[in-house]
């Protein structure tokens, strides 16, 4: 039984480092662009639907509820991944169809179509994972979901590297990758996949050792990319480094082993263990599903202050390449803060999860407060864009806080409404991102550029200046409407902590 849940969570790890595709856009963009005889604007419709599909997942949220709603182990799980993984390969593989000129090319609004379905495949494995991480550790929510969305993070730099190291210059290639690896590997992986809360007596060191596996990935491939933006790599450093990647990701294999034998591992290098709280049964919660969740006050409150965070975020990662230019930042320093983007959003997947922990085990301080104090960190990122145009500051500081949205707004809902339900309330707040990102991304960015260029390029500070005081703004917004959210849940999170002292 022990095993069989430390099993899953590796599972879903090696699963989600082959999830993130939509990620990846820029790789194979251009010869998209050239092989369908596209425009810019064009183009950046086509990538829109990346973005929708890849956020909305309500439809994968319905079908994890309806496997697992009379399988408490979650073995229906499999059947979620199945359907994201033959949904993954078939759009992939007509867009490389597409590509290559073997099928005709399609309308536009059919390649918006394919682009929808591909990104869209990513939610189900994704939604799979983060309600057997949130079933597997009642106890520390925040910090196994912030691992397992984080690696989704992380993904698209370790798909980046091995596209480098087997197919680098070669993006047609690419996209046929993007439809066979991500679809074998859940494939593989997925009967692994399933809800077994069992004894949480090792919970704390196991997830220690992961949570520091973790991190060193994340520093591996931070070096990495500094290096291959001042350095040309040949061909065999490029396969040494991802061999070293790949081992570096299996090893969490290793504690499946160790929780076989029912004793604590031993303490990690670190003084102070990442984890320090009592252990204690999960709170029972009031079991909402989406209809009733959508009736409280909470659930818009918590879907108002994504829609401020993730929205103003998603705009800023979509526009960096403009933002950029606007500023005369050369293209290699471009493509390094998009790379350098993934791993700051991984560290605020996994950090937003672990401080939330931390500080709810040891003061009893509610997760929404957490949502404040990030957002307050997304507006002093913001304005920093806006008065000095420094984007290596701002953009690290943004997608740090970005990325903790992404494991505090899941374990959020489901101590609020319940676990039961969660796969579908927690993406149907989601899609707080696409809605807050087309406001300001179109109506925002997209008008107020658009008068500065007057039917050209902009250049300058003054292109960007005002819609990133408009970000500020609206992330203050959000730091009001958060902090009513912890003001409103401030009793269950005290009850939730007495009983976690008293465990």
């Amino acid at each position: 039984m022990e095993k069989s849940k430390w099993l899953a969570t590796v599972a879903c790890i090696w699963i989600q480092c082959s999830s993130g595709a939509s990620s990846t856009f820029g790789i194979y963009s251009t010869v998209l662009k050239s092989s369908q005889g596209y425009d810019q604007s064009t183009l950046d419709t086509v990538s829109v639907f990346k973005d929708i599909g890849a956020n909305i997942g309500v439809l994968s949220g319905l079908l994890c509820d309806i496997v697992t709603d009379h399988n408490h182990r979650g073995f229906g799980l499999s059947l979620v991944s199945l359907v994201g993984a033959v949904q993954c390969f078939v759009r992939y593989f007509l867009m490389w169809l597409s590509i290559t000129g073997v099928i005709n090319r399609p309308h536009v609004l059919v390649m918006c179509l394919f682009m929808f379905l591909a990104a869209h495949a990513q939610t189900f494995s994704n939604t799979a994972n983060v309600v057997v991480a949130v079933r597997n550790f009642p106890n520390y929510g925040g910090t196994s979901v912030g691992i397992t969305r984080g690696f989704l993070g992380l993904s698209g730099a370790i798909l980046i590297q091995i596209y480098q190291t087997l197919f680098d210059g070669k993006p047609t290639t690419f996209v046929l990758m993007l439809a066979i690896f991500p679809t074998v590997v859940p494939l593989t992986l997925m009967s692994l996949v399933h809800a077994n809360p069992s004894n949480t007596t090792n919970d704390k060191p196991h997830l220690n050792r992961i949570s520091l596996i973790s991190l060193s990935i994340a520093a591996y491939l931070m070096i990495i990319i500094i290096l291959q933006n001042i350095f040309t790599f040949p061909s065999w450093v490029h396969i040494l480094t991802t061999t070293i990647l790949l081992l570096i990701i299996i090893s969490p294999l290793q504690i499946v082993v160790t929780a076989q034998t029912n004793k604590p591992p031993p303490p990690p290098p670190a003084t102070t263990p990442l984890i320090t709280s009592p252990e204690a049964a999960p709170v029972a919660s009031v079991e909402m599903n989406l209809i009733q969740a959508m009736c409280t006050i909470n659930f818009w409150l918590l879907f108002l202050a994504m829609v401020c965070a993730l929205g103003s975020g998603l705009a800023t990662i979509n526009n960096i390449t403009q933002i950029g230019e606007s500023l005369d930042y050369s293209t290699v320093e471009i493509q390094a803060m998009i790379s350098v983007w993934s791993i700051w959003n991984f560290i605020g997947r996994f950090g937003g999860g672990y401080v939330s922990d931390y500080y709810l085990h040891k003061y009893g301080w509610g997760r929404p407060l957490f949502i404040s104090f990030t957002q307050l960190g997304m507006t002093i990122g913001y304005l920093i864009i806006g008065s000095s145009g420094n984007l290596y500051i701002g953009t690290l500081i943004v997608g740090f806080c970005y990325g903790s949205q992404w494991s505090l707004m899941p374990t959020i809902s489901s101590e609020i409404f319940g676990v039961k339900h969660m796969g579908t309330i927690f993406n149907t707040i989601a899609t707080a991102n696409p809605i807050g990102s087309y406001i300001l991304s179109v109506q925002v960015i997209g008008n107020i550029y658009d008068k500065q260029a007057r039917g050209g390029s902009c250049h300058g500070i003054h292109c960007f200046m005002l819609s990133y005081f408009i970000f500020g703004g609206v992330c203050v917004v959000g730091v009001v409407v958060s902090f009513v959210l912890f003001l409103r849940t401030k009793g269950f999170y005290a009850k939730k902590w007495l009983k976690l002292l008293k465990g």
